[in-house]
């Protein structure tokens, strides 16, 4: 990110700040909104919107930023952002379509509210800026088709892990060593994990307890990992990956041969090793003399050598992808065409038919990525599709939930875009939007 700093530097001694919303202020949204007022120059945290109104003035408070001003109408967001005021709504829309807005960050992690939030920005020309994991996974493939229409910039940030891990991807890349495999270093995993049994953990770090659920079960790593194998072409090695464990990261070369990958990279993680947190990328390279500097310089004998970063911090460097999308049209990663993975629900328990799957980090299922080849074939429900979907039958603990199994609630939108996924990136069709 060495560049960004001085380009957001010259935006700001030219009196030309980028000019940022954002949706959504819970935990992150309020840590973004922190980070750009008080760490970015050259870069205006320009309006808010959240459902609560209320969240959206604290997201500015606890900033620092005490006078806001609350708009109801594209025109009055226009005029406050063109006089430099502060804005706050609870109308995402309005970001959206306000004329003098250059970028968009949808940080609500809700699918259906995200899409509707997405397309209209795509929609206005705005560069756009994912911290939902759940909407890139699943749709995100169709949602950059309809960027790459519109001239814009879609993208998922840098410091959550897939873009962490994408960024040593490219450094690996364009030193000689070829990316082979790529992932995040996860802590703890119990499939069966619910907002009952976080509740503790949620309260200590003012957490909900369903979105730290989502963590402890996988359903969100394995999201994060179809964000990561949709950006690269990489694949799993089985469902749900390997997940090796290791004292330090730095073993996860031992578990793997060069023979591996012959025939594409792979996403995967490493569970339980040091440094604990951020995420690695193994590249091949098996030249003889290069070999013999890697192993001067301690990286190991070869040919796979990793690369890793022991940190991810979102809400600090979602800002660097902001800068990167707006003045260099640069992605930190997105789906680099079909989609290639894909995370499908599966019972965390035995469930009655009639019941209402409670969708992301709840107590009726869980999240496990594999191929969408795989997936689409056997017409299994994407995770982060699964909530508000009933049941016709019972389905069995651990066992995949299909479209055939669910009633899908009426006429969302989410819905709309995956049948439309399936149908422009279906083998053997020419690709067309309706």
């Amino acid at each position: 990110m060495i560049i960004v700093d001085r380009a957001l530097e010259a935006r700001r001694a030219e009196g030309n700040p980028i000019r940022v919303a954002l949706v959504g202020a819970g935990f992150m949204g309020r840590g973004i909104a922190l980070e750009i007022v008080t760490a970015f120059p050259g870069m205006r945290l320009a309006a808010v919107a959240n459902r609560t109104l209320a969240e959206a003035q604290r997201a500015y408070r606890e900033a620092g930023v005490e006078s806001v001003k609350i708009v109801e109408t594209v025109a009055q967001l226009e005029e406050a952002v063109g006089t430099g005021q502060y804005a706050v709504t609870d109308d995402a829309m309005l970001l959206c379509r306000a004329g003098n807005i250059d970028a968009v960050i949808e940080v609500t992690g809700e699918i259906e509210f995200g899409a509707h939030v997405v397309l209209e920005a795509i929609a206005n020309g705005k560069h756009v800026i994912l911290m939902n994991a759940e909407l890139d996974a699943t749709v995100g493939p169709i949602l950059k088709v309809y960027a790459d229409r519109a001239g814009v910039v879609l993208t998922y940030t840098d410091g959550d892990e897939p873009g962490v891990a994408m960024n040593l991807y490219r450094f690996a890349k364009s030193i000689g060593y070829e990316p082979v495999l790529m992932g995040q270093i996860k802590g703890f995993l119990d499939r069966y994990r619910n907002p009952e049994t976080q509740q503790a953990f949620a309260a200590k770090h003012k957490q909900k307890p369903q979105m730290v659920a989502a963590f402890a079960d996988g359903s969100k790593l394995c999201l994060e990992s179809t964000i990561m194998a949709n950006a690269t072409g990489f694949k799993v090695g089985t469902r749900g990956m390997y997940g090796h464990r290791g004292a330090h990261v730095k073993d996860v070369v031992s578990h793997f041969s060069a023979d591996q990958f012959a025939n594409g990279g792979l996403v995967d993680y490493v569970l339980g090793a040091e440094p604990g947190t951020g995420a690695f990328v193994v590249g091949h390279n098996d030249h003889p003399i290069k070999r013999q500097y890697m192993s001067y310089f301690k990286m190991g004998d070869g040919p796979l050598y990793l690369f890793y970063t022991p940190y991810h911090l979102p809400h600090l460097q979602l800002p660097h992808t902001v800068a990167r999308a707006v003045l260099f049209r640069d992605a930190t990663l997105a789906p680099m065409g079909a989609p290639v993975c894909d995370t499908l629900a599966l019972g965390k328990r035995d469930l009655r038919a009639g019941e209402i799957l409670d969708g992301m980090g709840g107590f009726t299922c869980y999240g496990l990525i594999d191929t969408y080849e795989v997936c689409r074939a056997e017409h299994l429900l994407p995770m982060a599709l699964s909530q508000g979907c009933r049941l016709k039958r019972p389905i069995s603990k651990d066992h995949p939930i299909s479209y055939a199994d669910v009633e899908l609630p009426p006429g969302r939108l989410c819905d709309k875009l995956r049948a439309e996924q399936d149908t422009y990136f279906a083998p053997s069709k020419t690709p067309h939007l309706g």
